[in-house]
């Protein structure tokens, strides 16, 4: 089997991921994706590092063992938790997320930035080291939001119960002075039109997903692992630890979300 026709492996505490798997597909319609959705251990936020770190371990060897070329660690809790410990037992390329910190910060107009994400990403010493190298003359803001990672989950991505914890971590950052907010969480991006409405249409959201798809790519080419023998879209495939039968019709949603 050609190397580089084998999949690129996806995976996150649950379907938030799904936000870098659409980046990914724009960026590399070609390429065979095999996501995992660990659905059953959903939020990985507030859950001991050992316990992420294990189900980390045991997703890519389900993914291994379905051949993938390079694996997307497409959550920021998972990879502050294991993707070093990843990269140092397993041959294949790994790639991680991080905050978009730093070019939240070189947008700010105000100089407040807000970040939104899960209280284990902002308790990282992975999120500190960014603060401290791209911050500079510019306050960061950082804002936990529990329960937001749930509503994704069951497909609530409008609905009262959304809208109100929207409001309620946004409003601070906004009475702060932030006009620049990063979607610190991969789940988070499926949130964006509620996001905005509350914000107001001059506060600019800033995810990674887009950089990632593209750090996808770089690694790939460097790797010789670039797809390059089809015209035809590449071929989608999801697993999930949980019930996957009750989550398909909120991957569809999730999926077709511009």
């Amino acid at each position: 089997m050609d190397p580089a026709a084998a999949p690129i492996g996806l995976f996150d505490s649950g379907v938030g991921g799904l936000s870098v798997l659409r980046e990914v597909r724009a960026l590399l319609p070609g390429e065979d994706l095999l996501y995992y959705a660990d659905s059953a251990h959903c939020p990985y936020g507030g859950q001991p590092v050992a316990a992420i770190q294990a189900r980390a371990v045991a997703i890519t060897e389900t993914l291994l063992a379905a051949h993938c070329k390079l694996i997307v660690v497409a959550c920021n809790t998972a990879t502050i938790a294991a993707v070093e410990a990843l990269r140092a037992s397993y041959p294949l390329p790994f790639v991680g997320m991080e905050p978009a910190v730093k070019p939240a910060c070189a947008q700010t107009r105000s100089g407040v930035v807000g970040v939104l994400a899960t209280g284990a990403a902002l308790a990282g010493d992975k999120f500190h080291r960014l603060v401290a190298a791209h911050a500079d003359g510019v306050r960061v803001i950082t804002q936990p939001c529990p329960g937001l990672v749930e509503c994704v989950e069951s497909g609530e991505l409008d609905g009262p119960r959304t809208e109100a914890l929207v409001r309620r971590y946004i409003e601070p950052l906004r009475a702060a002075g932030a006009d620049t907010l990063v979607l610190g969480c991969t789940h988070y991006p499926f949130l964006r039109p509620l996001i905005q409405r509350i914000a107001g249409k001059e506060v600019m959201l800033v995810d990674t997903g887009a950089a990632v798809a593209r750090q996808v790519q770089r690694v790939l080419d460097r790797e010789a692992l670039l797809r390059r023998d089809t015209d035809a879209g590449g071929q989608m495939r999801w697993l999930g630890s949980g019930d996957v039968q009750a989550l398909t019709p909120v991957v569809e949603r999730l999926l077709g979300c511009a």
